[in-house]
């Protein structure tokens, strides 16, 4: 050991004794920073981690470790020592490791000066500090296997630009192995061996933030297999000339056993999942207790099954091995309770048959291109759920998110995976334990309308299907007990009654079976219970099986038990129509609904007569405009049901047409909400730490006016980062940053709330400040880079409350404004057949409740538009990602609300990007240069240090010498 460590140090000490060391760090960090912030875009791509500064690293790694142990050995046999060291009495292993750990530490110290620059990345933001640990780890080891690998190559031969090139060449080999490049020619399962095999998939993997036992011994094993061919080499340098003998066959054998072994562990390795450590932040990649807890609750078998084609897009091919591995480890936590399949649904007819008629799972058509040519793939990439009769599929869509850094740089990574089965096997579950009876939770009559022409004037294929509903109808309707019915509507009979009647209520229009075909007829399908309808669409294969599932699929949404209910009340949109000078009024918020919907029962409301749906499990109110009082009333009751109501609200109305406008608009919920205690003040918050926003701005040239969009630093873009976010209350899970747009301050009045809980969600930094202003555009010239003056009461705004307890009603003592006529109380009116006269109006009795249940829960969000469709888009475009955090939030809301924390806590260990604090051109400048200029000082540093150490050591020396000549 102490003759290694000399051979080491005295190497280490020849790298600093000439410009090597100097050149290799130098060039080291010159190039990784370059990469990191022009390469990756680092301040572009707005997240803080820094998994771009070991992107490269594979392939940088190659030339430099090539260029260090170039010279090892062929210089010592170009110099002629190489025999002298041979002979010498340290054995040909210490000579090897001794080259091979000053090489590592060079390295080292090059990956040392690097720690600067996470460290101030985490100034700028929340940075998981488990792929940063992963990252530097995965460099270490495969800068060990290169630089076993260019010893190996250094010492066959004597020509250090062959060495160079030649090493090259080999890791380039093991590099490519498992690239995207080479492993796209190939299946799945060809792929995964092939990434199994690559230097840099396993890199990868790493720096995730995952240990895995196996990776780590993937660098090992090579290293041992060139360190003991470079041993090997040497030792038959010695024996050059002489006699083959014992001595020398005990030596190949060895060599052999030892590189066999290396190579066999790491097949026997693979199929031990269990055995890697998982660093991130939560532990995102592991399996969490929540869903333990799910899987434990199993009394049948649980089957999960991913339907993975053999060629599908190479963006997706990647995150095949890493579902692979996710399922297996809902295998092992669930044990004999889950199966798990693997299936090329192509390779079998069969279970493609059976995943298209059963499950609804269809091969989608990918578009790729090479510079070959441009082709379309159609593959699976779905996975089942099933557990007793009941099954989920997740499609591709469900579990990735796609990353644009632009036009040709995209990313695609998977979302949440776990939460996403976990989610599915909660549904099936309490599906299954319901009996799987649709029409048990069922409890006012559900009827179903067919709107269809005559077998006549039906499609062959449609008049089948039409025969093939009528027989499943019969059968539902026998199995559920009274409550549920069906019947047959010609649209066009009695002169067309019937067809005007659902144009105006559904939008429907006549079908054709071409576009040149003349003939047209209906064919429409509808659930309806009360004052609640469900179109059913047509089955895509226009098959039994297909039709059946759609009939199941809409009557679970007026079941209880498979979902909860939703009621969201929107203002109403009216779109542009430019041809009549009229613009647009109203903002969409689809996106919203459609992300709601895939959890849970949305039903839109206008609350006009005075409720909310019966069904509702919670009240969603979005830019309340002018509500009247029995909109209010609906409100009110809602709350004192028990119920929890989320609002999001303020006073002002934006306008997001040529110009940007904001003007004061009543939402009708003023004096309610003081009367609970609340208070959306007529301002503005306007922060420094904010979101970027495209500003329409105008400028001079040669005397005309330049009228453009400009990305710039918005101030009522508020920008909420972890330090103004209550993580204590579980509601915030899995939100990094939420931007909330053109916000007002909430009061909270403390006396009126005494008695209930009041929990502070969401405040803007201490430098924000509010403004009455209702001129929104920046103005750069007089407020410089903020657009706009400074107020003078800076502090945190309250921009999120929650409030818990016991309200009374804002109408108790006062005469109820509900006027209830037939069809606004809580019975809904009976339906009226088309054709046939109204039914007399008959006044009801209303029932009023004047104080509510301790459970009843207001959560208020100060912003009309921070949910709207145009904002998450215009966030989208800024973030180049899909910007769903603003949803997300209130989907934690209804979650939170409706005590379905299990869930929200894995949401909460979702990898969701974590973005930088908002930083101008030259404060990222200077954040740049001050990283460049710390990694260069460190540089600095490190020479110092050797060239005192060698003068001391020179000193030393003489100082030696000088006593040896005195005394002779």
């Amino acid at each position: 050991m102490k003759t290694l460590l000399t051979i080491a140090k005295k190497e280490f000490d020849g790298f600093f004794s000439s410009p090597i060391a100097l050149i290799f760090i130098g060039v080291f960090l010159a190039v990784t920073l370059f990469i990191f912030f022009w390469v990756e875009t680092f301040f572009a791509a707005n997240i803080t981690e820094v998994r771009p500064l070991f992107k490269w690293m594979p392939i940088l790694l190659i030339f430099l470790t090539g260029a260090v142990t170039m010279r090892l050995w062929a210089e010592e046999r170009r110099a002629g020592t190489l025999e002298f060291l041979l002979t010498a009495p340290a054995p040909p292993c210490a000579l090897v490791f001794g080259k091979f750990l000053a090489c590592l530490a060079l390295v080292a110290v090059s990956l040392l000066l690097t720690l600067p620059l996470p460290i101030t990345v985490s100034l700028m933001g929340p940075l998981d500090w488990g792929p940063v640990l992963g990252g530097y780890l995965a460099t270490v080891f495969l800068a060990a296997a290169y630089i076993a690998i260019g010893l190996y190559v250094s010492s066959k031969s004597e020509n250090q630009i062959v060495s160079l090139i030649a090493t090259v060449l080999v890791c380039s080999f093991f590099y490519l192995l498992g690239s995207e490049t080479l492993s796209a020619f190939f299946a799945n399962r060809g792929a995964e061996l092939l990434q199994s095999l690559g230097s840099g998939s396993r890199f990868d993997s790493i720096t995730r933030g995952v240990i895995d036992l196996r990776d780590l011994f993937y660098y090992v094993s090579l290293c041992g297999i060139f360190l003991t061919l470079n041993i090997y080499g040497l030792e038959k340098m010695r024996w050059a000339g002489n006699p083959s003998n014992g001595h020398h066959r005990r030596w190949q054998l060895a060599t052999v056993l030892l590189v066999a072994n290396l190579l066999v562990a790491n097949f026997w390795l693979a199929p031990l999942g269990k055995l890697r450590a998982d660093m991130t932040q939560g532990g995102i990649y592991s399996i969490s207790e929540v869903t333990r807890n799910y899987l434990g609750q199993l009394k049948e078998p649980l089957l999960l099954r991913g339907y993975f084609s053999a060629q599908t897009h190479p963006l997706l091919a990647p995150l095949v091995p890493r579902l692979r591995d996710l399922l297996q480890e809902f295998k092992v936590a669930g044990g004999s309770r889950v199966r798990v399949e693997f299936i090329d649904p192509v390779e079998h007819p069969e279970l493609e048959q059976e995943a298209g008629q059963k499950y609804g799972i269809r091969p989608v058509p990918f578009q790729t291109a090479s510079k070959y040519q441009a082709a379309v793939t159609n593959s699976y990439f779905d996975i089942l759920v099933q557990y007793g009769d009941q099954f989920e599929v997740l499609s591709f869509r469900d579990l990735i998110e796609i990353k644009s850094g632009g036009e040709a740089d995209i990313d695609v990574e998977l979302r949440n995976p776990e939460y996403d089965i976990t989610r599915a096997i909660k549904k099936v579950l309490y599906g299954y334990q319901g009996g799987g009876d649709l029409f048990a939770g069922i409890a006012k009559e559900v009827q179903f309308t067919a709107y269809m022409s005559p077998d006549e004037r039906l499609p062959e294929e449609l008049a089948k299907l039409k025969k093939d509903l009528a027989a499943l109808l019969a059968e539902m309707e026998k199995e559920s007990g009274g409550r549920f019915s069906s019947r047959f509507l010609d649209p066009d009979a009695n002169g067309g009654e019937v067809a005007a009647t659902i144009k105006k209520d559904f939008g429907f229009r006549p079908m054709a079976a071409s576009l040149f075909d003349q003939r047209t007829f209906w064919y429409y399908m509808v659930l309806s219970s009360g004052e609640r309808k469900v179109e059913v669409p047509l089955p895509e294969d226009l098959g039994k099986e297909s039709l059946k599932r759609s009939l199941e699929a809409g009557l679970k949404r007026f079941a209880a038990g498979f979902g909860k209910t939703v009621a969201v009340s929107t203002p109403k949109v009216v779109p542009p129509m430019p041809q009549y000078g009229m613009p647009g009024s109203g903002m969409p918020f689809e996106v919203l609904k459609d992300v709601l919907g895939k959890e849970h029962t949305v039903t839109p409301t206008d609350l006009a007569n005075g409720y909310a749906p019966e069904e509702s499990d919670l009240l969603l109110v979005v830019a309340p405009e002018a509500m009247n009082d029995k909109q209010v009333f609906a409100v009110d009751q809602f709350l004192m049901r028990g119920g929890t109501v989320v609002i999001a609200s303020a006073p002002y109305a934006v306008g997001l047409g040529r110009d940007l406008t904001v003007d004061k608009k009543a939402s009708g919920l003023e004096k309610w909400l003081e009367h609970v205690g609340l208070k959306v003040e007529e301002e503005m918050v306007l922060d420094p730490q904010n979101s970027p926003f495209p500003v329409p701005m105008q400028r001079q040239v040669a005397g005309f006016t330049v009228q453009e969009t400009r990305l710039v630093d918005y101030p009522y873009f508020v920008d909420i980062r972890p330090d103004g976010m209550n993580a204590d209350s579980g509601l915030l899970a899995g939100l990094p940053q939420l931007t909330m747009n053109w916000a007002s301050p909430i009061s909270v009045d403390a006396e009126k709330n005494k008695g209930r809980k009041v929990v502070r969600l969401l405040e803007s930094s201490a430098k924000s400040w509010t403004s009455a202003e209702t001129r929104v555009q920046p103005n750069f010239r007089a407020h410089g880079e903020l657009g706009f003056a400074a107020g003078d009461n800076p502090g945190r705004k309250l921009l999120g409350v929650a409030v818990e307890g016991e309200f009374t009603s804002f109408f108790s003592g006062k005469e109820s404004p509900i006027s209830l006529d037939a069809g606004e109380g809580p019975e809904p009116a009976p339906q009226q057949a088309p054709g046939q006269p109204p039914a007399e109006k008959k006044r009801v009795i209303t029932r009023q409740l004047d104080k509510s249940a301790e459970s009843a829960r207001i959560i208020l969000f100060s912003s009309n538009a921070f949910l709207s469709d145009t904002l998450l888009g215009i966030g989208s475009t800024v973030a180049g990602t899909a910007y769903l955090a603003p949803v997300q939030l209130i989907a934690n809301s209804i979650d939170w609300s409706l005590e379905d924390r299990g869930l929200l806590s894995i949401r909460g260990r979702s990898h969701f990007s974590r973005p930088l604090l908002p930083m101008n051109r030259d404060m990222q400048l200077i954040f740049e240069y001050l990283n460049y200029g710390l990694a260069f000082f460190g540089l600095f540093l490190v020479w110092l240090v050797r060239r005192r150490l060698v003068r001391g050591r020179e000193r030393r020396s003489l100082a030696l010498l000088q006593q040896n000549m005195g005394r002779v």
